[in-house]
Protein backbone atom coordinates (compact mmCIF):
# COMPACT_ATOMS: atom_id res chain seq x y z
CA UNK A 1 0.00 0.00 0.00
CA UNK A 2 3.01 2.19 0.96
CA UNK A 3 4.32 1.75 -2.30
CA UNK A 4 1.16 2.63 -4.21
CA UNK A 5 0.80 5.60 -2.04
CA UNK A 6 4.13 6.77 -3.10
CA UNK A 7 3.67 5.88 -7.03
CA UNK A 8 0.21 7.73 -7.40
CA UNK A 9 2.49 11.02 -5.15
CA UNK A 10 5.04 10.77 -8.08
CA UNK A 11 2.28 10.16 -11.01
CA UNK A 12 0.78 13.68 -10.21
CA UNK A 13 4.25 15.28 -9.40
CA UNK A 14 5.17 14.63 -13.12
CA UNK A 15 1.63 15.52 -14.28
CA UNK A 16 1.77 19.10 -12.14
CA UNK A 17 5.53 19.68 -13.19
CA UNK A 18 4.47 19.09 -16.66
CA UNK A 19 1.45 21.26 -16.51
CA UNK A 20 3.68 24.15 -15.19
CA UNK A 21 6.06 23.75 -18.15
CA UNK A 22 2.58 23.87 -20.66
CA UNK A 23 1.13 26.51 -19.07
CA UNK A 24 3.78 28.85 -19.61
CA UNK A 25 4.11 28.60 -23.16
CA UNK A 26 0.17 28.68 -23.25
CA UNK A 27 -0.69 31.96 -22.29
CA UNK A 28 -2.30 32.68 -25.79
CA UNK A 29 -4.98 29.56 -25.40
CA UNK A 30 -6.41 31.19 -22.33
CA UNK A 31 -6.83 34.41 -24.36
CA UNK A 32 -8.26 32.27 -27.13
CA UNK A 33 -10.65 30.53 -24.49
CA UNK A 34 -12.08 33.84 -23.63
CA UNK A 35 -12.80 35.12 -27.58
CA UNK A 36 -14.07 31.52 -27.89
CA UNK A 37 -16.52 31.94 -25.15
CA UNK A 38 -17.59 35.21 -25.78
CA UNK A 39 -18.36 33.86 -29.86
CA UNK A 40 -20.13 31.18 -28.55
CA UNK A 41 -22.07 33.32 -26.52
CA UNK A 42 -23.13 35.03 -29.28
CA UNK A 43 -23.75 32.59 -31.70
CA UNK A 44 -26.29 31.07 -28.95
CA UNK A 45 -28.34 34.73 -29.17
CA UNK A 46 -28.01 34.06 -33.14
CA UNK A 47 -29.24 30.37 -32.80
CA UNK A 48 -31.72 30.93 -30.17
CA UNK A 49 -34.87 32.00 -32.32
CA UNK A 50 -34.09 29.55 -34.90
CA UNK A 51 -35.40 26.15 -33.21
CA UNK A 52 -34.24 22.75 -34.61
CA UNK A 53 -31.50 24.30 -37.46
CA UNK A 54 -30.67 26.80 -34.87
CA UNK A 55 -29.55 24.04 -32.53
CA UNK A 56 -27.83 21.95 -35.27
CA UNK A 57 -25.89 25.22 -36.36
CA UNK A 58 -24.76 25.69 -32.73
CA UNK A 59 -23.23 22.14 -32.33
CA UNK A 60 -21.59 22.74 -35.34
CA UNK A 61 -19.96 25.66 -34.06
CA UNK A 62 -19.91 24.01 -30.38
CA UNK A 63 -17.83 21.25 -32.36
CA UNK A 64 -15.24 23.73 -34.47
CA UNK A 65 -14.70 25.50 -30.83
CA UNK A 66 -13.66 22.21 -28.69
CA UNK A 67 -11.99 20.55 -31.71
CA UNK A 68 -9.93 23.89 -31.87
CA UNK A 69 -9.47 23.89 -27.70
CA UNK A 70 -8.38 20.05 -27.96
CA UNK A 71 -6.32 20.76 -30.86
CA UNK A 72 -3.99 24.27 -28.69
CA UNK A 73 -3.89 21.44 -25.94
CA UNK A 74 -2.61 19.08 -27.99
CA UNK A 75 0.03 21.47 -29.21
CA UNK A 76 0.55 22.75 -25.29
CA UNK A 77 1.73 19.26 -24.61
CA UNK A 78 3.88 18.64 -26.74
CA UNK A 79 5.67 21.29 -28.26
CA UNK A 80 8.80 22.79 -26.75
CA UNK A 81 7.54 26.71 -27.96
CA UNK A 82 5.30 29.35 -27.15
CA UNK A 83 2.06 28.98 -28.72
CA UNK A 84 1.49 31.75 -31.18
CA UNK A 85 -1.63 33.65 -32.79
CA UNK A 86 -0.93 31.27 -35.96
CA UNK A 87 -1.61 28.19 -33.55
CA UNK A 88 -5.02 29.58 -32.56
CA UNK A 89 -6.16 30.25 -36.49
CA UNK A 90 -4.99 26.88 -37.69
CA UNK A 91 -6.38 25.11 -35.36
CA UNK A 92 -10.23 25.62 -36.27
CA UNK A 93 -11.10 22.35 -38.15
CA UNK A 94 -8.97 20.00 -35.98
CA UNK A 95 -11.20 17.11 -34.39
CA UNK A 96 -14.15 18.65 -35.23
CA UNK A 97 -15.82 14.93 -36.90
CA UNK A 98 -14.66 13.25 -33.54
CA UNK A 99 -16.57 16.09 -31.63
CA UNK A 100 -19.38 15.93 -33.98
CA UNK A 101 -19.30 12.01 -33.80
CA UNK A 102 -19.48 11.51 -30.39
CA UNK A 103 -22.22 14.40 -29.91
CA UNK A 104 -24.20 12.46 -32.13
CA UNK A 105 -23.48 8.88 -30.87
CA UNK A 106 -24.86 10.52 -27.31
CA UNK A 107 -27.87 12.66 -28.96
CA UNK A 108 -29.77 9.40 -29.57
CA UNK A 109 -30.06 7.62 -26.40
CA UNK A 110 -30.02 10.61 -23.95
CA UNK A 111 -32.97 12.13 -26.34
CA UNK A 112 -34.75 8.75 -26.03
CA UNK A 113 -33.72 9.24 -22.28
CA UNK A 114 -35.30 12.37 -21.81
CA UNK A 115 -39.15 11.30 -23.37
CA UNK A 116 -39.19 8.29 -21.84
CA UNK A 117 -38.95 9.43 -18.35
CA UNK A 118 -40.74 12.50 -18.62
CA UNK A 119 -43.91 10.61 -17.71
CA UNK A 120 -42.15 8.79 -14.94
CA UNK A 121 -42.31 9.66 -11.23
CA UNK A 122 -38.98 8.91 -11.43
CA UNK A 123 -37.99 10.13 -14.15
CA UNK A 124 -35.31 12.51 -13.02
CA UNK A 125 -33.42 9.81 -10.67
CA UNK A 126 -32.66 7.27 -13.73
CA UNK A 127 -31.94 10.62 -15.99
CA UNK A 128 -29.41 11.93 -13.28
CA UNK A 129 -27.86 8.42 -12.88
CA UNK A 130 -27.30 7.43 -16.42
CA UNK A 131 -25.62 10.81 -17.06
CA UNK A 132 -23.39 10.25 -14.24
CA UNK A 133 -22.68 7.21 -15.60
CA UNK A 134 -21.77 8.62 -18.50
CA UNK A 135 -20.25 11.37 -16.78
CA UNK A 136 -17.84 8.59 -15.14
CA UNK A 137 -16.96 5.92 -18.27
CA UNK A 138 -16.48 8.75 -20.81
CA UNK A 139 -14.50 10.94 -18.55
CA UNK A 140 -11.31 10.82 -20.53
CA UNK A 141 -13.18 11.08 -24.17
CA UNK A 142 -11.54 14.64 -24.88
CA UNK A 143 -8.23 12.80 -24.36
CA UNK A 144 -8.62 9.81 -26.04
CA UNK A 145 -9.61 11.84 -28.93
CA UNK A 146 -6.60 13.77 -29.39
CA UNK A 147 -3.93 11.27 -27.64
CA UNK A 148 -5.21 7.95 -28.76
CA UNK A 149 -4.88 6.54 -32.82
CA UNK A 150 -8.76 5.62 -33.52
CA UNK A 151 -10.40 4.32 -35.98
CA UNK A 152 -13.78 5.10 -35.73
CA UNK A 153 -15.92 6.95 -32.76
CA UNK A 154 -16.77 3.60 -31.33
CA UNK A 155 -13.16 3.06 -30.71
CA UNK A 156 -13.33 6.43 -28.62
CA UNK A 157 -15.93 5.31 -26.58
CA UNK A 158 -14.16 1.77 -25.94
CA UNK A 159 -11.09 3.39 -25.38
CA UNK A 160 -12.27 5.38 -22.87
CA UNK A 161 -14.56 2.81 -20.73
CA UNK A 162 -11.33 0.96 -20.69
CA UNK A 163 -9.12 3.41 -19.72
CA UNK A 164 -11.56 3.93 -16.62
CA UNK A 165 -11.70 1.01 -15.84
CA UNK A 166 -7.88 0.61 -15.38
CA UNK A 167 -6.96 4.14 -13.78
CA UNK A 168 -10.39 4.73 -12.11
CA UNK A 169 -8.59 5.60 -8.71
CA UNK A 170 -6.01 7.95 -10.03
CA UNK A 171 -7.84 9.66 -12.84
CA UNK A 172 -10.76 10.91 -10.34
CA UNK A 173 -8.93 11.44 -7.11
CA UNK A 174 -7.96 15.17 -8.37
CA UNK A 175 -11.43 15.80 -9.25
CA UNK A 176 -12.60 14.81 -5.93
CA UNK A 177 -9.91 17.27 -3.99
CA UNK A 178 -11.34 19.79 -6.51
CA UNK A 179 -15.19 19.00 -5.78
CA UNK A 180 -14.91 18.67 -1.99
CA UNK A 181 -15.86 21.96 -1.32
CA UNK A 182 -18.96 22.07 -3.72
CA UNK A 183 -19.89 18.33 -2.17
CA UNK A 184 -20.19 19.84 1.30
CA UNK A 185 -21.95 22.63 0.68
CA UNK A 186 -25.95 22.42 1.59
CA UNK A 187 -26.86 21.92 -1.67
CA UNK A 188 -23.98 19.92 -2.91
CA UNK A 189 -25.26 16.56 -3.88
CA UNK A 190 -28.00 18.58 -6.16
CA UNK A 191 -25.05 21.12 -7.46
CA UNK A 192 -23.08 18.14 -8.50
CA UNK A 193 -25.20 16.14 -9.86
CA UNK A 194 -26.55 18.66 -11.92
CA UNK A 195 -23.08 19.41 -12.64
CA UNK A 196 -22.32 15.91 -13.64
CA UNK A 197 -25.25 15.85 -15.47
CA UNK A 198 -24.55 18.67 -17.79
CA UNK A 199 -21.09 17.25 -18.38
CA UNK A 200 -22.24 14.14 -19.05
CA UNK A 201 -24.36 14.84 -21.65
CA UNK A 202 -22.06 16.01 -23.57
CA UNK A 203 -18.74 13.61 -22.19
CA UNK A 204 -16.97 16.88 -21.82
CA UNK A 205 -17.36 17.67 -25.49
CA UNK A 206 -19.71 21.44 -24.99
CA UNK A 207 -16.96 24.08 -24.87
CA UNK A 208 -19.87 26.00 -22.54
CA UNK A 209 -18.73 23.07 -19.87
CA UNK A 210 -15.10 22.64 -20.32
CA UNK A 211 -15.79 26.73 -18.85
CA UNK A 212 -18.74 26.03 -16.45
CA UNK A 213 -17.02 22.92 -14.53
CA UNK A 214 -13.71 25.84 -13.19
CA UNK A 215 -16.75 28.01 -12.66
CA UNK A 216 -18.31 25.70 -10.42
CA UNK A 217 -15.18 24.29 -8.85
CA UNK A 218 -13.42 27.78 -8.31
CA UNK A 219 -16.80 29.41 -6.66
CA UNK A 220 -17.16 26.32 -4.36
CA UNK A 221 -13.80 26.81 -2.84
CA UNK A 222 -14.38 30.99 -2.28
CA UNK A 223 -17.60 29.86 -1.05
CA UNK A 224 -15.63 27.67 1.48
CA UNK A 225 -13.19 30.30 2.23
CA UNK A 226 -15.73 33.07 2.90
CA UNK A 227 -14.89 35.29 0.24
CA UNK A 228 -18.18 37.71 0.03
CA UNK A 229 -20.52 36.72 -3.20
CA UNK A 230 -20.05 40.22 -4.89
CA UNK A 231 -16.19 39.52 -4.47
CA UNK A 232 -16.47 36.07 -6.06
CA UNK A 233 -17.40 37.28 -9.48
CA UNK A 234 -14.63 39.40 -10.20
CA UNK A 235 -12.33 36.81 -9.14
CA UNK A 236 -14.25 34.08 -10.87
CA UNK A 237 -13.89 35.97 -14.17
CA UNK A 238 -10.21 36.46 -14.00
CA UNK A 239 -9.36 32.52 -12.38
CA UNK A 240 -12.08 31.16 -14.64
CA UNK A 241 -10.03 30.99 -17.86
CA UNK A 242 -6.45 30.01 -16.59
CA UNK A 243 -7.91 27.61 -14.20
CA UNK A 244 -10.03 25.83 -17.05
CA UNK A 245 -6.52 25.45 -18.92
CA UNK A 246 -4.49 24.94 -16.04
CA UNK A 247 -7.26 21.61 -15.70
CA UNK A 248 -6.99 20.48 -19.10
CA UNK A 249 -3.47 20.87 -19.29
CA UNK A 250 -3.34 18.59 -16.26
CA UNK A 251 -5.80 16.17 -17.35
CA UNK A 252 -3.95 15.63 -20.92
CA UNK A 253 -0.47 15.60 -19.14
CA UNK A 254 -1.91 12.50 -16.28
CA UNK A 255 -4.30 10.89 -19.31
CA UNK A 256 -0.42 10.80 -21.08
CA UNK A 257 1.19 8.88 -18.11
CA UNK A 258 -1.66 6.83 -17.25
CA UNK A 259 -2.29 5.36 -20.53
CA UNK A 260 -1.13 2.29 -21.57
CA UNK A 261 0.48 1.01 -18.69
CA UNK A 262 -1.00 -0.72 -15.57
CA UNK A 263 -1.07 0.13 -12.32
CA UNK A 264 1.31 -3.08 -11.85
CA UNK A 265 4.03 -1.27 -14.37
CA UNK A 266 3.66 1.57 -12.80
CA UNK A 267 4.22 -0.19 -9.22
CA UNK A 268 7.37 -1.89 -10.98
CA UNK A 269 8.87 1.28 -12.34
CA UNK A 270 8.52 3.32 -8.72
CA UNK A 271 10.43 0.16 -7.37
CA UNK A 272 13.43 0.77 -9.87
CA UNK A 273 12.82 4.29 -9.72
CA UNK A 274 12.34 4.20 -13.60
CA UNK A 275 9.45 7.03 -15.37
CA UNK A 276 6.69 5.04 -17.76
Amino acid sequence: MGQLVSATIELYRQALRATGRSLVRSWMTVVALIVFALLFVGATGIAAPLGMAGGLLLGAFNALLVGATLRLIEQSLSAARTIQFTDVMESFGHYFLDVIGVGFVLWLPTMVLDMGTQANPYGQFLSSAFLLLLFILLNPAPEVIYQVRHASILDVFKTSYDFVLEHWVEWFLPFAVLILPVVLSPSGLREFFALSSRVGRGAGLDFFQILILPFTLVGGWLSYAGIHPDAQWMILLLLTPPIALAILLFRGHLFALLHGFSRRQRLFAQQFDTRP
